[in-house]
């Protein structure tokens, strides 16, 4: 058998898997809850794989492993220590009193946890808005890497891929929902984890030697590259940007809606425990893929394109018949994440603006029951019109697409971090300054984006979102906490 046709079978069966898991999904997802957040039934170590695996994606799989080759070190600290921490830290603080808390206000969204707790109906419909807006920016990103692997693998164009990837996954998700997710994403886990093993495992020989002379390697063709610091990186030059802002943004990453929803999956706090457990553990293993940046500087030490690293070293670093497994399970890397996002933005769709504003004016007569049903078949086509929205956009993404991902995606942390977190710890916060500290936490963000883009000359490529993110999200807690003092000094709410 040849490596293509080896290829495809592998392919053909993780997809036949795939839709099994999906069609099992389907049976239990009757209703907008089912669909959403499912229905309270699954154990804490599959959702805890599910989560990993919605966390890790392909930004940690395949792109991110560039900024490590490219950057060095610096890139390394950047995605693997500061974020991860902050990502690890976020979950174990705000879990538990987010699941309290959406049990109490039968919360299925992040949006309408929030519009729930603060009692505003159009904060809620802002942060439903403005996570379907940047969720496609993040879903572009899980495109373009995953293409680039399958182009590698399957010899297909690149369109081909973008097109196949995108059907697929947006078709199983709108057949299960939620159930869909976790089920495939467990198994979808489950290979990553194998394949994060095996690649870490391949450059251990690079290393027999020791850290040192390993490094000493890499240094030879760049000195900058080994310092925590790069001086000549315009993203990991200081410690604010590659330690502090990272683990603002990590926290804050956490405040995603296919993340911290994630804790309403299970049944009791106890099960929470494990869920957050397994989850931190297997995120370990996931972040440890980015050593995979400095093994393939040492290997390859003049590749052209940065979001293609990973493909060329797998290519590189194995066989090709051991290469094949491992590429298809970097596209299930990819595909986990992006059905997380996408459950949760059709979710958001039928449950915060369909159910929400827009259901109440368009279907006034409708019984609660009749409107569930409406907003679930809304959910569904809004899902397939993202589908289109991010097809069109990957088939001529933006060539550093990581970056482009990362300033969609930071605008939903620098918005809701703040929000989130004073709703957790704080008692009676006033629903409108929590509108107004969101606000202005992206506003901030794109503000500063602009400015740097329009204003100082700098280049997309010269513009680490992480900064101008963590700036929103500092102005944002800044602002909701001067207000309820305010407040509190005046005897007002």
């Amino acid at each position: 058998m040849g490596q293509t046709t080896f290829a495809w079978v592998l392919f053909l069966a993780y997809a036949a898997i795939t839709s099994a898991l999906a069609l099992r999904g389907l049976k239990k997802t009757t209703t907008l809850q089912g669909f959403a957040i499912g229905n309270k039934d699954m154990g804490p170590g599959l959702v805890g794989v599910t989560l990993a695996s919605s966390v890790a994606s392909t930004a940690t799989f395949v792109i991110n492993p560039g900024f490590v080759y490219a950057h060095g070190l610096s890139a390394l600290l950047h995605f693997g220590l500061a974020a991860t921490s902050g990502v690890t830290l976020g979950l174990i603080i705000l879990s538990k009193g987010f699941r309290r808390l959406g049990d109490e206000n039968l919360a299925l969204t992040l949006p309408h946890w929030l519009g729930a707790h603060y009692q505003n109906a159009a904060m809620r419909t802002f942060f439903a808005l403005l996570n379907l807006l940047l969720a496609i920016s993040f879903v572009v990103l899980i495109v373009k890497g995953s293409a680039l692997v399958m182009v590698a693998t399957l010899h297909i164009s690149y369109a081909t891929s973008v097109v196949v990837i995108t059907c697929f996954v947006f078709s199983y998700i709108m057949i299960g929902g939620t159930y869909a997710h976790a089920y495939t994403n467990f198994f979808q886990g489950m290979l990553m984890v194998g394949v994060a093993l095996l690649i870490v495992g391949s450059g251990l020989p690079l290393i027999a030697d020791g850290v040192g002379p390993f490094m000493d390697r890499i240094a030879a063709q760049d000195p900058n590259l080994v310092k925590a610091f790069n001086p000549a990186s315009p993203l990991y030059h200081d410690a604010w940007g590659v330690l502090v802002t990272p683990f603002i943004i990590g926290f804050g990453l956490v405040c995603q809606p296919h993340i911290l929803t994630k804790a309403l999956y299970v049944r009791s706090e106890r099960d929470l425990n494990r869920y957050l457990l397994v989850g931190a553990s297997v995120g370990f293993i996931f972040a440890s893929m980015l050593l995979a940046g400095l093994y393939a500087r040492v290997t390859l030490p003049s590749l052209a394109s940065q979001d293609g690293v990973m493909a060329t070293y797998i290519q590189n670093a194995f066989s090709p018949m051991l290469g094949v497994p491992i590429s298809v399970a970097l596209l299930a890397a990819g595909m986990s994440t992006m059905d997380g996002i996408l459950v949760s933005a059709s979710s958001i769709a039928g449950n915060d603006l369909f159910l929400g504003a827009m259901g109440r004016r368009l279907f006034p007569k409708a019984t609660d029951e009749e409107r569930g049903l409406l907003a679930l078949k809304a959910s569904r086509y809004i899902l397939g019109a993202m589908g289109v929205a991010a097809l069109v956009i990957a088939l001529d993404p933006p060539v550093f697409v990581g970056l482009f991902a990362q300033f969609g995606v930071y605008g939903v942390v620098a918005a809701s971090v703040a929000p989130v977190t004073f709703a957790i710890f704080v008692t009676k916060v006033n629903g409108r300054d929590a509108f107004a500290a969101a606000i202005a936490g992206v506003a901030t963000h794109l503000a500063m984006y602009i400015y740097y883009l329009a204003i100082a000359g700098r280049s997309f490529f010269e513009v680490n979102p992480s900064i101008t993110a963590s700036a929103g999200a500092t102005v944002s807690v800044l602002v909701l906490g001067a207000t309820t003092l305010l407040r509190r000094r005046g005897g007002a709410r």
